[in-house]
């Protein structure tokens, strides 16, 4: 009886290659022929599976973002049942900062699809829609606790918040904690200090 491939598996594998080399070099330095290399599979399967590089990165792109979704349901769902507003954002904004072990091996990798994105429209498109979804769904969590503040704004600021906060860790110039007390400063300033999920 023929072996069943599972064509879902390899084409992970393959982008669980793309952001090793990623994280590590950059997305200038993934090409379909090292990516083969870091997976440990022929060129010809690459190809197989990904006619261009940009087609491979739009692939590994959803792959890291499916994997950061997971985390953050996960974050959010051990807080308890029924958290409040301020509790939910604070998880979710969390896991966007690389705070964590897994936050931190995935942050270098998307900063650099996010560089990526600026030159191309195809992965620049999803991040766009991925943003905007997730804008509306911390306005929606602070208009629902604070009514007399500015929802849309202060969810694009916290946004833009976590966003500088990412490489200032990476880099060293910060570090987790110090990322960590500016997020609780700016929720404290958002829900007027209410108690923070430990």
């Amino acid at each position: 009886m023929p072996k069943q491939v599972d064509h879902q598996q390899r084409r992970g594998q393959i982008a669980e290659a793309v952001c090793r080399l990623a994280g590590r070099e950059g997305l200038d330095a993934v090409s379909l022929r090292q990516v083969a290399a870091e997976a440990g599979v022929s060129m010809g399967r690459v190809q197989h599976y990904f006619t261009t590089k940009d087609e491979m990165l739009l692939f590994a792109f959803q792959a890291i973002s499916e994997r950061v979704e997971r985390r953050i349901a996960a974050a959010v769902a051990g807080i308890g049942e029924n958290p409040s507003a301020r509790d939910a954002v604070r998880a979710l904004l969390r896991e966007l900062l690389p705070l964590s072990e897994s936050a931190r091996a995935e942050a270098p990798v998307l900063v650099a699809f996010l560089a990526r994105a600026v030159v191309e429209p195809g992965i620049a498109e999803p991040l766009r829609a991925g943003g905007v979804g997730l804008q509306e769904l911390l306005a929606e969590q602070i208009r629902s606790a604070s009514g007399d503040v500015d929802a849309t704004r202060e969810a694009v600021s916290l946004l833009a918040l976590v966003d500088g906060l990412m490489p200032q860790v990476l880099i060293g110039q910060i570090d987790a904690g110090a990322a960590a007390a500016a997020l609780d400063y700016q929720l404290d300033r958002i829900f007027g200090g209410s108690p923070r999920a430990r």
